[in-house]
């Protein structure tokens, strides 16, 4: 309804100005034509990606059995993909660290986040990432970061660079992070990979998940925003607002980004605000026992009803560009053991696939908006 009557509003908008010049005179443009006015394009669309396997990636696949689950990444069905980005989910920061080769890792990285896989979707325009930890391994993260956070972010730059692939920092650890060590880690990679803010370099791509809100994740939610997510001396690419314990109302989707935006004042180091150009919503599109509509049904989505809010949301003392920079889905094919998968018959062309075609999600990824 929302972006219903925003076309309408348009519309109405564009025949009062044609008007107006046939009468040679001139019109102010209404409110809702410059609120329309104050967007920015969605840029960043995609989703984390758990395997068969429940997120460990510790088998080879076989690439048939691999198309027939993920077709509908590369294919919404007009030839085109359902979003620009995929991020395999996930890698042991510990075994990387370590160069662990056990049954499912090679020399710390999962056996099957290999090249088949990651030029499965680089041929079709998609960006690939690994993202290194999960709520799993937040106690391997503090070892590894206790043990040696120069040497693996010296791994996770090698990593990349032999997949030609970005990397995301997913560390859940919300009552006492090794920010001091994450910081080393985050410098050793950047030795190896400089920011780039054209985009153009995929193992330059560096990013951090925080909590859906301010409210969890706090001291890292803090830290990153104030040092790494600055628009004036930006060291990540961007943050990804992660999925809530469960699928949020739209009005929840919309305050909990809110608070990014805004920030903390009141906490205690402050939590600064956030320009919406510097981070990304994230919705379930594989949770629970039934299909959701994230996924199957556009139009009773959450990409759909909170689009014009993410698409205009106005920074609130960071940040000059109006929108957030996207949307993330968690997750394809098996996020879990139990509870729905996004393999064959529920596959998400309907949902995913329709909201990468209504939003025009360029693809391939272009340069992301820097302030």
């Amino acid at each position: 309804m929302r972006m219903h009557v925003g076309r309408i509003r348009s519309l109405a908008s564009t025949l009062v100005l044609l008007a107006a010049a046939a009468s040679g005179t001139a019109a102010a443009p209404s409110q809702g034509a410059a609120a329309a006015a104050a967007t920015s394009p969605i840029q960043v669309y995609g989703a984390w990606h758990c395997g068969n396997d429940a997120c460990t990636w510790a088998t080879v696949r076989n690439m048939t059995d691999f198309d027939t689950n993920n077709h509908w990444l590369i294919d919404r069905g007009d030839g085109h993909p359902s979003v620009n980005l995929v991020v395999l989910s996930f890698v042991n920061p510990l075994k990387l660290l370590n160069g662990t080769t056990d049954s499912g890792d090679t020399n710390g990285a999962p056996l099957g986040m290999n090249a088949a896989v990651v030029n499965y979707f680089t041929s079709h325009g998609i960006r690939v990432m690994l993202s290194i930890g999960g709520i799993t391994y937040t106690g391997d993260w503090d070892t590894a970061l206790s043990q040696n956070p120069t040497g693996l972010g010296q791994k996770a730059a090698a990593l990349a660079t032999q997949l030609g692939v970005g990397v995301e920092i997913d560390y859940e650890n919300s009552s006492s992070p090794n920010l001091t060590g994450l910081q080393s880690f985050i410098t050793a990679y950047r030795a190896a990979h400089p920011y780039d803010t054209t985009g153009a370099d995929p193992t330059a791509r560096l990013t951090i998940d925080v909590a859906a809100g301010d409210r969890y994740l706090i001291g890292l939610d803090q830290y990153a925003t104030a040092n790494w997510l600055t628009t004036a001396n930006p060291v990540l690419d961007y943050a990804n607002a992660m999925v809530p314990s469960k699928q949020p109302s739209t009005s929840g989707a919309e305050s909990n980004w809110q608070e990014h935006i805004t920030g903390k004042a009141n906490y205690s180091p402050a939590i600064g605000p956030l320009a919406p150009a510097k981070f990304t919503g994230s919705l379930y599109i594989a949770q629970g026992s039934t299909v959701r509509p994230e996924c199957n049904n556009f139009s009773a989505s959450l990409q759909n009803s909170t689009g014009s809010w993410l698409q205009s949301a106005a920074p609130a003392g960071a940040g000059t560009t109006p929108g957030m920079l996207g949307y993330m889905f968690w997750a394809a094919e098996m996020p879990s053991t139990r509870g729905v998968t996004t393999d064959p018959p529920n596959t998400c062309q309907g949902g995913v696939g329709v909201g990468a075609s209504t939003y025009t999600i360029p693809i391939p990824m272009p340069a992301l908006r820097q302030n």
